[in-house]
């Protein structure tokens, strides 16, 4: 491995090194490191009891468009939203969503130890987490929270990633949340190397690619917020597949699917003039409403509610925390009915693995589209809508035996502002033919990666898949390997 700062040596050096460091499991670390994740100091305890909106503390009600906002006006708002999409399957419907127009820092520490690029990873307790205490990035702050608003302590390790040295940043761009749920909501993901020495608390520790990978292949977890930030590791690079390569099968595939001197269905330029045709293509108008009132919404002091019993609710949670920047506040969180599927079909071609992505359009994207994973859906949702609004592939997905599944894991989404919402992830290996459609294309890993480093082409979910596909890196192929007992 080349000298010098991880930022400054080559393209292909680096991606050398994060692919080394996914292959490293320091198995005689490994009991420790599962002592740490499952069974959480004092740091990390956290009650979160669901209560009425009417008794959130710090939260008004507008009387004028009954919008949830916090009493600093900081933080976020629920409000109203109507969206119409021409010619979609539902074209109008109004909704209640999260405004929350400040950007946050999502920071990933590196250094490198021994040879091997670690990463500091932070145990974290979300009110809304399926599972209490999850990986999560070095950083997760919003604005109002590193600038602390609240009055509280401030964020440990925020210095790294408000001042970083050029030479130390390995990865910096703003991406997008769930566009469903969140009203133009980004965040600042960044991955900063540091070369001095850092003595971490309880709550966190060094780990390295492969632990994380490991972690990754279990259920809940994973933070998403984790997930964001590793899919923006540069694991692409022209010529990795001689570096990493041979072997036969879906490693090998995948192998040469980061390397971007391997062939791919379509070029680059190719799918870029194609996400710009479904940006010009199709249209989306938005525009707020007064969450009182909606239709098909119903309000109560407990909570607001679809009429059909689907889809989320906005419900109040009351929390208190042993160790944060607070010890003690209330909020209102979007709480789904239903598990989600969130899955990509990949398949070789020419011996390169391709995922089909899909040109999504969701009402809280910045620019119309953005790619997606080939199913995103929440199955159950389906039972009251128009029967072609059931995605193209989502039978080839449910309809798929275990060997066709690379990968399968129920994570959690974005913990601080969702309660308990999860999706089944998957990678299913297919052989569909006449995949690709106006709003469908077969894409190489390294171009995601490449998309990924500038902002609102690939949505948080697709990223997510991005980083559970990079996990498969040092393993059969197969979705990982679990945690050594």
């Amino acid at each position: 491995m080349a000298g010098g700062s991880l930022a400054a040596r080559t393209r292909r050096d680096r991606a050398l090194a994060i692919a080394r460091s996914a292959s490293a499991i320091r198995a005689p670390e490994s009991d420790a490191v599962r002592r740490w994740l499952t069974t959480p100091g004092p740091a990390s305890r956290m009650t979160a009891d669901v209560v009425p909106l009417t008794a959130l503390q710090g939260w008004r009600r507008d009387p004028a468009t009954g919008d949830l906002h916090h009493e600093s006006g900081r933080f976020f708002t629920v409000q109203g939203l109507t969206a119409e999409i021409p010619g979609a399957p539902v074209d109008r419907w109004s909704q209640p969503i999260i405004s929350q127009p400040e950007i946050g820092i999502l920071g990933l520490l590196a250094r490198e130890s021994d040879g091997v690029l670690e990463f500091l990873m932070q145990l974290k307790r979300e009110p809304g987490n399926h599972n209490g205490v999850q990986l999560a990035p070095t950083v997760q702050a919003t604005r109002s929270n590193y600038t602390r608003v609240h009055g509280g302590r401030s964020v440990p390790f925020l210095e790294f990633f408000r001042d970083p040295p050029p030479h130390g940043l390995v990865a910096d761009v703003r991406q997008s949340e769930q566009g469903a749920w969140f009203f133009r909501k980004r965040n600042r993901n960044m991955i900063v190397l540091t070369d001095g020495h850092v003595d971490p608390p309880e709550e966190f520790r060094w780990l390295t690619l492969g632990q994380v990978h490991r972690a990754l292949a279990e259920d809940d977890l994973v933070n998403m917020d984790a997930r964001t930030v590793l899919s923006c590791l540069p694991f692409a690079d022209a010529g990795l597949a001689r570096e990493l390569g041979g072997g036969s099968g879906f490693r090998a595939a995948l192998v040469r699917s980061c390397d971007e001197d391997e062939p791919s269905r379509h070029t680059t330029d190719d799918l870029l003039m194609w996400i710009t045709d479904a940006r010009s293509r199709h249209e989306i108008r938005t525009s707020r409403a007064p969450l009182d009132g909606l239709p098909h919404w119903r309000r109560t002091d407990e909570k607001i509610s679809h009429e059909s019993g689907l889809f989320f609710d906005v419900v109040g949670v009351d929390v208190r925390a042993g160790k944060r920047e607070v010890l003690r506040w209330a909020q209102p969180m979007i709480r789904p009915h239903g598990e989600g599927v969130v899955a990509f079909l990949a398949k070789p071609i020419d011996g390169v693995l391709h995922v089909l992505a899909h040109a999504r359009v969701e009402p809280g994207y910045v620019d119309v589209i953005e790619l997606a994973p080939t199913v995103q859906c929440t199955p159950a949702n389906l039972a009251c809508l128009p029967a072609d609004a059931r995605p193209p592939f989502l039978d080839e997905v449910l309809g798929a035996g275990p060997e066709r599944i690379r990968y399968a894991a129920t994570l959690s989404e974005e913990g601080g502002r969702f309660h308990h919402a999860r999706n089944r992830y998957l990678v299913v290996e297919t052989d569909v033919e006449d995949a690709e459609s106006g709003d469908y294309r077969w894409v190489a890993l390294h171009q995601l990666a490449a998309l990924v480093r500038h902002s609102h082409y690939v949505n948080v979910q697709a990223r997510s898949l991005l980083a559970c596909l990079h996990s498969l890196f040092g393993g059969s192929g197969r979705g990982g390997a679990a945690l050594p007992t």
